[in-house]
């Protein structure tokens, strides 16, 4: 119960920053009126929907209320959701809690299989679980990224690492927009999992620790696939580009594989080639 509470505040909290996001011209309503907030007024965004204004607040308030598909296509429409951010509206109204006894720690680990996996690919490759921890990865993603086999627990965490360590700003080009894009996955994340001990942990960690965190985490910006051009400075060989592609592992559905492939940019697939060397 107490975790179906929080999953609905999450769900509250992502529409609130979403309806604060929209100006009223956008819609052809009125702007003459004094504006105590940013964006759309809940009143408006409920006409908009085609719904009671005392309906839409205790969506807004968390409360545990039934919305259908239609009325989360029309909200998804209105609020200029993304496909990834409709994804995850839909997953908050419906999805079925997860079971509070799943061996979270045995899915961190990769299987041999995935290993193997792994170790087949030419480029850099590293596993993830549902945290951003790299639970697994390649002698290519090594050379490239670094020796995660030398690093602590929280090293390990991307998100982390983004924030905290401080060769993670001048290794990232987009340094910026990468650690964002990270932030924004595991926002996903915690909005599924609220009640997950390992990662209230993490954010209040971040929360305590990294200023850029707390501004950027209280924004409630969601990402679910993270592939896409990546740009580093590497130590030893300079710039290179890098485009990710996500795979998920359907034996180990918490853990998701990203492979780096050099992109033209930057001499990087040679570059890739003098780091094997």
């Amino acid at each position: 119960m107490r975790e179906r509470v929080k999953r609905r505040a999450g769900l509250a909290d992502f529409l609130q920053h979403r309806r604060a996001r929209l100006q009223p011209e956008q819609f052809s309503l009125p702007t003459f009126q004094r504006r105590r907030t940013p964006g759309l007024r809940r009143e408006e965004l409920a006409q908009l929907v085609g719904v009671g204004v005392s309906w839409y607040t205790w969506l807004e308030q968390g409360r545990d209320i039934q919305v259908s598909d239609q009325v989360l296509e029309r909200l998804a429409s209105i609020l200029q959701l993304n496909a990834q951010e409709r994804r995850h509206l839909f997953r908050l109204a419906h999805d079925p809690l997860p079971a509070r006894d799943e061996p979270v720690h045995e899915q961190h680990m990769p299987t041999t299989t995935a290993q193997t996996i792994l170790d087949g690919f030419v480029y850099p490759a590293l596993l993830f679980d549902k945290y951003v921890n790299v639970v697994g990865w390649n002698e290519s993603a090594r050379r490239v990224f670094g020796d995660y086999a030398t690093r602590s627990e929280r090293e390990r965490n991307a998100l982390w690492f983004h924030f905290m360590h401080p060769s993670s700003r001048t290794f990232r080009i987009h340094w910026e927009h990468d650690t964002r894009a990270c932030l924004a996955s595991l926002h996903a994340t915690y909005d599924r999992y609220p009640d997950d001990p390992w990662l209230n942990e993490l954010i209040a960690e971040l929360l305590r620790d990294s200023s850029e965190f707390r501004a950027w985490w209280s924004e409630h910006d969601i990402m679910l696939d993270c592939s896409g051009l990546n740009e580093i400075n590497h130590p030893l060989v300079g710039r290179m580009a890098l485009h990710s592609t996500v795979f998920p592992m359907p034996e180990q559905p918490e853990l998701q594989m990203v492979v780096y492939t050099p992109l033209p940019q930057e001499d990087s697939a040679a570059k890739l080639r003098t780091l094997m060397t």
